[in-house]
């Protein structure tokens, strides 16, 4: 019974043994990814983004690109959203821009950089190869013995190995660096996505920006045109006596001073042209035959909404932050495998002999296996204090990324009441230029009857020239802040092909 239950031990002793060992095997060869596991932050948990509920629809007014738009909870947004505008001339702009423009270039150039730089870490998961010929002359001092059988001191020595070398991911150090890079070459995509939804945005805004400034030029050669026929009726009741000659004074300045508004205007609109160039990755000399009009433009009627809980997942910015995130949390895994045991794996094989055509022949080969454990003991707190490092790098990240979707979300908000407020805007100033029509033209044919005193025109003609401004700029608001919301959603990045190729590189 002695022997039986010693035998027994001894048996569960190896088995215990070899269970060991397959264990340590497995856990050298498979290993464990140190370090927190990376779970993308949830969403934030709020119904809406104003702090009064939307509208059904925005108000409407009586002219070109009056209409009420209707704000539409859930909808999605198209990849090409700008061509809800309808402008052949704007998807042709687009269209160039994305083609030619460094900017874009220049995103998808760090993206490309970023993959690279994935692909050479992931060569650290296979064993290094290097093969090596060193053929030397030496010689050996005469006290001492020759290696070679012949006994000269002087001769010729050619090596030839291959050595091969694997450091064993035990900890998954390698592993979450990958991760990491990986992470940070998802942010380059979404960069990228940032940058095509910035020029496109760019575009649009600049297409609308050269419209507001082509209406206020008409605009002001249309009070150019008023104030003119005003001083001429002026100078005829001057010459038969009916009025001073004060009041054609007046009237030339006022006609002197809305021509000097007219440059400015003509400045502000070569300078818009020069930016259009620009995004189209064209000199200032190429500007683009492509002209723009707000009449040419189809105003959008129906507005997507999307809903708060996703917009954390279209918002290219907030997917940076996110992806930005994410890698500091890999690093934390990275610096505690750098604190754990290193284990190394290095094999040489080769051949040495005293002539070339003597390599590989019987008797000149060698080779050699080694195994090499290393386990930082002291580094004076570099280690400790880079893991802390690398924790403090996740918290930034961290508070980063919620100020990101702070901001993401407060974009949405202003861009949603700016269209409200727009429509509001524009059916006010839309009244207001009716109005000042109407009163300009009793003044003048009140004039023409002398009924009333120039001052009265003078003052009817600079509210009409300001009402008309008025109306014009707040028509292109109304489109420039239908542009922003589209931007401020995410551009509908994820429903483009393309987009779905740079993120599977």
């Amino acid at each position: 019974m002695y022997r039986s239950s010693l035998y027994s031990r001894v048996d569960r002793s190896r088995a215990v043994w070899r269970g060991s060992l397959w264990l340590a095997a497995a856990f050298i060869v498979a290993g464990c990814a140190v370090g927190p596991d990376f779970h993308t932050p949830a969403a934030p948990r709020v119904e809406g983004y104003t702090a009064e509920p939307l509208p059904a629809q925005t108000t409407a007014a009586d002219v070109p690109g009056g209409q009420a738009q209707a704000f539409v909870q859930g909808r999605d947004i198209p990849g090409q959203w700008w061509t809800i505008f309808h402008s052949k001339a704007l998807n042709d702009l687009i269209g160039q821009a994305l083609q030619t423009n460094p900017d874009l270039d220049a995103a998808k150039g760090a993206l490309k950089e970023a993959w690279e730089n994935v692909y050479a870490q992931k060569g650290a998961y296979y064993p290094g190869v290097e093969a090596t010929f060193t053929p030397t002359r030496q010689k050996t001092a005469s006290i001492l013995t020759s290696p070679l059988a012949s006994g000269s001191n002087i001769y010729s020595l050619h090596t030839a190995q291959v050595s091969v070398g694997y450091t064993v991911d035990a900890f998954g150090g390698n592993r979450r660096q990958v991760e990491s890079l990986k992470a940070q070459a998802d942010l380059q995509c979404f960069q990228l996505e940032a940058a095509y939804l910035t020029l496109t945005s760019n575009v649009v805004a600049g297409a609308i920006g050269e419209a507001s400034l082509r209406g206020q030029i008409a605009a002001t050669r249309r009070i150019i045109e008023i104030q003119t026929q005003s001083l001429g009726l002026l100078r005829k009741q001057y010459e038969l006596g009916q009025v001073a000659e004060a009041d054609v004074v007046a009237q030339a300045a006022a006609l002197a001073q809305t021509q000097a508004a007219l440059p400015p205007f003509e400045k502000q609109l070569a300078q818009q042209r020069d930016l259009l160039a620009r995004l189209a990755g064209r000199f200032p000399s190429e500007a683009p035959a492509e002209k723009f009009e707000l009449s040419t433009l189809d105003l959008p009627l129906e507005l997507p909404v999307s809903l708060p809980s996703r917009l954390v997942a279209q918002r290219p910015d907030v997917r940076s932050a996110e992806e930005q995130l994410h890698s500091a949390s890999a690093q934390i895994g990275v610096a505690i495998a750098n604190r754990l045991p290193n284990v190394t794996l290095s094999a040489d094989v080769g051949s040495v002999a005293a002539a070339i055509s003597q390599l590989f022949t019987p008797g000149t080969g060698f080779w050699a296996l080694a195994g090499n454990l290393t386990q930082p003991v002291f580094q004076g707190g570099t280690l400790v204090h880079r893991q802390r490092a690398a924790e403090a790098a996740y918290d930034q990240s961290l508070a980063l990324y919620r100020g990101t979707v702070l901001t993401a979300f407060q974009n949405v908000a202003d861009t949603l009441q700016a269209v409200k407020c727009d429509a509001d805007a524009l059916k006010a100033a839309v009244a207001a230029e009716q109005a000042a029509a109407r009163t300009l033209a009793i003044a003048r044919t009140q004039l023409e009857l002398g009924d009333v005193s120039y001052l009265a025109l003078l003052n009817a003609e600079q509210t009409y020239q300001q009402a008309v401004t008025n109306r014009v700029q707040a028509l292109a608001n109304r489109y420039a802040d239908t542009a922003a919301l589209f931007q401020a959603l995410g551009g509908g990045w994820w429903n483009r092909v393309d987009a779905h190729e740079q993120a599977s590189d």
